[in-house]
């Protein structure tokens, strides 16, 4: 088992299978998608209250989610290129945060457009917002900060101890609903309960989840294998590679 995961981590082992792997989940990630918004969009019924503005929730719920997910993952990244100096942890933290970044603003934007029609306004200084806000803020600052540092190694150890500090706001996001009075709905799917959803809209929520994760993981491998190509540069490997 270790010689299978010091093998995963070797940059040339991981270039060549990140490469046969991106097209498999960008792929199914796509199909996936495509079906969950049908089913969404032109399956599901309008909700009793909201019409058909709660379909949004097929763009909004998986981006939120998703923006909590990648953090997690860079964080964990980053960490283990802390602990154990893993080149490829740093090398799959980095590309973590522009993905991170873009979903969390997909996620306050579509929140946005379903809180004007809801709420009377696009914006509040509720927990649930603020704190999906300050997300974005820490995925812009890992961003910025390893941009900052021209030592590649100075900049993975400072942006790898900004990513463990702020994954601290990732429960704070999660349970705001429950430890503050908000005007963010309570968690519908992910709870111990029963999901308080009709299954004719839970099921394509579910498969836009998915799409979402497979998604990216897809763009994960892409971006990963480039960053890769930019600190092994000048290695033997990847001109055998690029050959």
């Amino acid at each position: 088992m270790w010689t299978w995961l010091h093998k995963f981590a070797s940059p040339p082992h991981f270039y060549r299978l990140a490469g046969q792997l991106a097209p498999w989940f960008g792929w199914t990630a796509l199909l996936l998608i495509i079906g969950g918004l049908y089913g969404g969009l032109v399956l599901a019924p309008p909700d009793y209250q909201q019409g058909d503005a709660f379909r949004i929730i097929y763009m909004h719920a998986p981006s939120a989610w998703m923006s909590l997910f990648i953090y997690v993952v860079m964080a964990v990244s980053a960490a283990i290129g802390l602990i154990w100096r893993i080149k490829l942890a740093h090398a799959v933290a980095a590309s973590c945060a522009p993905l991170g970044a873009s979903f969390t603003f997909a996620a306050l934007v579509t929140g946005a457009l379903w809180g004007q029609p809801m709420w009377g306004t696009w914006w509040v200084w509720d927990a649930r917002l603020t704190s999906e806000l300050i997300l974005l803020f820490l995925y812009l600052g890992y961003i910025a900060l390893r941009s900052s540092i021209d030592d590649l190694q100075r900049a993975d150890r400072a942006s790898a101890v900004l990513a463990i500090v702020g994954v601290v706001n990732v429960p704070i996001i999660h349970y705001s609903v429950v430890w503050w009075n908000t005007l963010h709905q309570p968690a519908t799917v992910t709870k111990m309960a029963a999901p308080s959803i009709s299954t004719s809209m839970l099921i394509p929520l579910l498969v836009m989840m998915v799409g979402f994760n497979l998604c990216f993981v897809a763009l994960l491998l892409v971006r990963a294998r480039g960053e890769v190509l930019r600190r092994e540069r000048n290695a033997g490997w990847i001109r055998e590679a690029t050959a």
